[in-house]
């Protein structure tokens, strides 16, 4: 029987489960939202909620403990001196878990893991989306003249310039060769061209 094991052990050994964990609680700090599955966030709340509980005490005890699980000396100041404040009028539930769908491919049961007290993002709006102050009606409109593209500049060349630029010379024809017309060779005469004329088949109608 399960007797004296609390939490989920993730299917990961000790190491790998204390990393997770630890991972995703400052996840959730930095970014005071983030998306993972329920048995996850399950037991990364709790490990959030300890830390928010350290960081209002504040004492340099909590402060080496909290460090010791987060690793990170920026994280802990930023706990400490202005994430534990938003929670002054809370005596827990520093956390809180919105179920989703199922994910596809293995069907695990997605859900989000954030904050209740959250800070606000102001977001300003660009100069250029500003609206433009209505025109003064007293005074009369002055239309300006559409603008002319400036001139191109004139390039001059010099002499030493021209001489300097390659010639461009144009392909002349390819000159046709006289390509003399084979004639048909002479019967040669003789003692050695009669004995050729003996050896040599003769077609039917009478021709070599």
């Amino acid at each position: 029987m399960r007797h004296a094991i609390a939490g989920n052990r993730l299917g990961r050994n000790q190491g790998l489960r204390k990393v997770t964990l630890r991972d995703l609680a400052k996840a959730t700090l930095i970014k005071q939202r983030i998306l993972t599955t329920k048995a996850k966030a399950r037991e990364a709340r709790k490990l959030v909620d300890r830390l928010i509980t350290w960081g209002k005490r504040g004492t340099l005890p909590y402060k080496r403990r909290a460090f010791a699980v987060l690793c990170d000396h920026q994280l802990v100041s930023e706990l400490f001196n202005h994430t534990c404040k938003r929670f002054n009028n809370r005596q827990g539930g520093y956390t809180r878990i919105i179920p989703l769908s199922l994910r596809r491919g293995d069907n695990a049961q997605l859900a989000y893991l954030e904050l209740t007290e959250k800070t606000e993002i102001i977001v300003s709006k660009p100069k250029s989306d500003a609206v433009a102050k209505p025109a003064d009606k007293t005074l009369p409109a002055v239309k300006k003249a559409p603008a002319q593209p400036a001139p191109a500049p004139e390039i001059q060349v010099t002499e030493e310039k021209k001489e300097r630029a390659p010639k461009v010379e144009t392909l002349k024809p390819y000159p046709q060769k006289y390509i003399p017309v084979r004639e048909k060779p002479k019967p040669k005469t003789g003692f050695f061209g009669g004995i050729k004329n003996i050896f040599t088949k003769r077609t039917p109608s009478g021709g070599k």
